[in-house]
């Protein structure tokens, strides 16, 4: 983001007219400054991205958003300490859905603005891309939390080390920090949906003990779940696990704020990771257009946007928003802490409304019964 240099006079402190040549001279030199400055102030306003003026048709005003910095994130927390001990940090890219020829750009981008935290998957078909930007990026890979998950088709014991293998060979790296069963279905190899796993699904203790051993054996840090419902964690953590689920993935944002489910996460030392954080694809516009949000926006100098990325983080929440857009990408990381007031707000309008869940693939997939109950 461009800054306006710090001038040693305000607008009060004018050099008064004066016959000196020394004068003069600095009268010149004050005026070169002030071209430069309305130059640079212009450069701004015509260059910057449209995320950063105001998807929306806002204005804001950027200079007055603070200090905050991808290092510090303005306050909010960088990183989340996890039961094994490792830090995870607080914000990430998510790569759903990002087309391949766009992911490598999106994610060294990523990098570059100070993201250290990449979230796939391998049925999103890009794995390689991840790969290939994270092998021409400047930043170490022991320096970048990388993120995958289990498919369904590979739940099984015997299909679980070599899906996770084909993943670490695609992402070019021999481990991974965090290792997730992608959804609570277990589908047999090259089965369709509706062919499911009865016991296995129920009951998903093996596939866990599977997962346990690939940490023992180094390919991975850390394991967790995604999108399962506080009913399926209890059935999960029913059995004598050797190692807790470290977080669970699932929808959270505006709409749906899943305050049940964090709270229950909180007290289990669960971490909860919010995927659609602004909403649902067809629901992003209205959430940074709801009046709360707008309000804080414009008070504290930052995009709606920034404002719910902000806001999941104050919860407790790793975010995940996903962007193949440069501005974005780096818009949705330089973040600042929100007041108290202000975090207030945007909480109590999440929690006034009835919750609406915006994905749930139960009917697609011909699913004889509600994934989410």
């Amino acid at each position: 983001m461009l800054r306006l240099p710090q001038y040693y006079r305000d607008d009060k402190n004018q050099v008064t007219p004066h016959k000196s040549a020394s004068l003069r001279k600095s009268r010149l030199t004050w005026k070169r400054l002030l071209a430069i400055s309305l130059f640079l102030m212009l450069s701004v306003a015509f260059t910057a991205p449209k995320s950063l003026t105001g998807r929306l048709g806002f204005k804001f005003p950027l200079l007055r958003c603070g200090i905050h910095t991808p290092q510090d994130l303005g306050g909010l927390p960088t990183h989340y300490t996890l039961s094994s001990g490792s830090r995870i940090p607080s914000i990430a890219l998510g790569v759903w859905r990002a087309p391949k020829d766009q992911t490598v750009t999106a994610v060294k981008t990523a990098l570059d603005s100070g993201y250290r935290h990449i979230d796939g998957a391998w049925v999103y078909r890009n794995e390689e891309e991840v790969g290939q930007a994270l092998k021409e990026g400047n930043v170490k890979r022991e320096d970048v939390w990388l993120t995958s998950k289990l498919w369904n088709n590979f739940h099984a014991p015997e299909d679980i080390e070599p899906a996770l293998d084909d993943s670490l060979k695609k992402l070019g790296t021999d481990y991974l920090d965090l290792y997730i069963i992608h959804w609570p279905l277990a589908i047999p190899k090259d089965e369709k949906p509706a062919n499911y796993d009865k016991e296995l699904t129920a009951n998903p203790y093996p596939t866990w003990q599977k997962l346990e051993e690939m940490v023992a054996k180094g390919k991975v840090r850390n394991i967790g779940v995604s999108n399962f419902n506080i009913r399926r964690l209890q059935n999960l953590t029913a059995n004598p696990l050797k190692i807790q689920p470290a977080v669970n993935q699932v929808e959270i944002n505006f709409w749906f704020p899943q305050s049940e489910m964090l709270e229950y996460s909180k007290k289990r030392g669960i971490l909860l990771e919010a995927y659609s954080p602004l909403g649902s694809a067809e629901r992003v516009t209205e959430s940074l257009n709801v009046q709360e949000v707008k309000e804080v926006a414009e008070e504290l100098g930052m995009t709606p946007a920034q404002v719910l990325i902000a806001w999941h983080i104050q919860r407790g929440t790793v975010v995940l928003p996903k962007s193949v857009t440069p501005s974005r990408v780096t818009e949705n990381i330089h973040l600042k802490k929100l007041s108290e007031e202000a975090f207030d707000k945007i909480e109590k309008a999440a929690r006034a409304h009835k919750p609406q869940r915006g994905s749930n693939p139960s009917q697609n997939w011909g699913l004889d019964f509600d994934i989410f109950e």
